[in-house]
C-alpha cells in the first residue's frame, strides 16, 4: 500500500507524534509498504529519511508549527497518488485531508493525539474551561463524521471526545514504541553524572512546557526533598519554559538537587531510564504518554496523576501510583514511593510486563488492518497513467 501520514509538524520539531510517525513509519516500510510524510516548512531541513515531502508555510515563532492553508502543487499531486492517508493533527493537515483526498475516495484515519482543550486553556490565560469546551464541539463532530475512522489511543481520550459531541465511531488502538530497546537497556554509569548507587534517582523526560505542570512537579519535589536527602530529580527534554523553571529551580533549597539535562539522543535515552529509579509526572495533558511507556519499559515504577492518558496506561498500586492534582496529596505518595524499596522492586517488574501491550509491531499490525480494510472498501479512484508514472517515479528516487 501507498500510505500518506499527515501531520502539521515534523522533524526537527521533536514530540510524541514525532516519534511515534518515524517508527511507525519504519515498521510500516519493513512490512513492505511505501510510507510518504507530508508535513510544512522548514524547506532547508535535511532529513534522514526517505519520502519526506514539506510545503511552504509560514514559522509560528519558534514553535516548530508552520502556518499553511495548501499543499504545494507536487505534495498534492503526490498524495492524491495514496490509497490511505493517516492525519495526526486535525486543523491545518485534517482539512486538507479533506480537501484533496475525499473528493477521490482515497480513506482518511485520523488520531486524536492531543487534548487540545487543555491546550486552549494553557496557551490562552483565562480563557473559560466552558469555552474551551464550545470550540472543540464546533470543530471536532463534523469533523470526525467526515474522515473513515477516527482513532483514539486510549479509552480515556475516547471519553473525552464523546464529550465533545462527536458520535462517529472511535476506535481504541494505542501508539507504539520499540519497546524492547527499553525492556534490554543497559544503565548509563551514574559516577558519570556524579550520582551515587545510595541516590534515588527521579526523572521526567518530555518537553518543558507550560501544559506539562512541571512547576507542580518541582514544588512536589521540593517538598519530598526536605525529608529525604537523597533524592535527585532529573529534567531531560527542552522547551520554551526551560529558562522559568530553572529560575524556579534555584530559589528552591534543593536546588542542586535539580539536574536539566537538556535534550538528549533519543537512541541514548533508554540508558538514563534505566540508569533511575522511578518516573514522575504531573500532567494533566497527555492522551497517550509515550515517555510514561518508555519509563515502564526500562522498569521504572511511574508516579502520575489521574487523568486522561496517564491513569490509562499506569495502573494503580501495580505499576505505580495515582494522585489528585492537588500538591500535598502528590507530595505524600511521591515519598512513599521514595521510602518504599520492595514497593519501588514489585511495581518494576510489573511495569516492565505491562509495557509489552505498547510494542510498535503489535500496534503497527492493527493499524496495517484498519488501512488494508479501509482501502478494501473505498471505491477505486481513476488515477490512470499519470499515477502509474508518479509510482514508477517514486520508487526509482534514492
Amino acid at each position: 500500500m501507498r500510505i500518506g501520514m499527515m501531520a502539521d509538524t515534523y522533524k526537527p520539531h521533536m514530540s510524541g507524534i514525532t516519534n511515534y510517525i518515524e517508527l511507525n513509519k519504519q515498521v510500516l516500510e519493513q512490512a513492505g509498504h511505501d510510507v510518504f510524510v507530508f508535513t510544512f516548512g522548514d524547506m532547508d531541513y535535511k532529513d534522514d529519511e526517505r519520502r519526506v515531502i514539506r510545503s511552504p508555510g509560514l514559522p509560528l515563532t519558534d514553535t516548530g508549527y508552520y502556518l499553511s492553508f495548501q499543499y504545494s502543487r507536487k505534495a498534492k499531486a503526490l498524495l492524491q497518488t495514496m490509497d490511505v492517508v493517516h492525519v495526526h493533527h486535525p486543523f491545518l493537515s485534517g482539512r486538507l485531508a479533506l480537501r484533496y483526498c475525499r473528493p477521490l475516495n482515497i480513506p482518511i484515519v485520523f488520531t486524536n493525539h492531543t487534548r487540545y482543550d487543555i491546550y486552549a486553556q494553557t496557551y490562552l490565560p483565562g480563557l473559560p474551561e466552558s469555552v474551551a469546551d464550545t470550540l472543540m464541539e464546533s470543530y471536532m463532530p463534523d469533523f470526525c463524521q467526515a474522515v473513515n475512522l477516527v482513532i483514539s489511543p486510549s479509552a480515556g481520550m475516547a471519553t473525552i471526545l464523546r464529550k465533545f459531541k462527536v458520535e462517529a465511531p472511535i476506535v481504541v488502538a494505542p501508539n507504539g514504541i520499540d519497546i524492547l530497546r527499553f525492556q534490554k537497556a543497559s544503565p548509563q554509569i551514574r559516577a558519570n553524572f556524579g550520582f551515587s548507587n545510595q541516590d534515588l534517582l527521579l526523572v521526567y523526560t518530555g518537553r518543558l512546557a507550560r501544559e506539562k505542570n512541571l512547576s507542580f512537579l518541582l514544588k512536589a519535589f521540593n517538598g519530598a526533598a526536605q525529608a529525604l536527602e537523597n533524592i535527585h530529580l532529573l529534567l531531560i527534554g527542552d522547551g520554551p519554559e526551560r529558562e522559568e523553571l530553572q529560575e524556579q529551580a534555584e530559589l528552591s533549597l534543593s536546588k542542586d538537587r535539580i539536574h536539566f539535562f537538556g535534550k538528549i539522543d533519543y537512541n541514548k535515552l533508554q540508558g538514563y531510564l534505566a540508569m533511575c529509579d522511578l518516573f514522575v509526572t504531573a500532567s494533566l495533558s497527555e492522551v497517550h504518554p509515550l515517555s510514561v511507556i518508555e519509563a515502564m519499559g526500562a522498569g521504572l515504577p511511574v508516579l502520575g496523576i489521574h487523568s486522561v492518558g496517564v491513569g490509562d496506561t499506569v495502573l494503580e498500586n501495580i505499576s505505580g501510583l495515582l494522585a489528585s492534582d492537588d500538591l500535598a496529596a502528590f507530595s505524600a505518595k511521591l515519598t512513599r514511593l521514595c521510602l518504599d524499596t520492595p514497593l519501588r522492586k514489585k511495581m518494576s517488574a510489573a511495569a516492565r510486563k505491562e509495557s509489552g501491550h505498547f510494542d510498535i509491531n503489535r500496534t503497527t499490525k492493527i493499524m496495517i488492518g484498519h488501512y488494508e480494510r479501509l482501502a478494501a472498501e473505498s471505491h477505486p479512484h481513476k488515477r490512470g497513467l499519470l499515477y502509474g508514472l508518479k509510482s514508477i517515479f517514486e520508487s526509482l528516487k534514492p
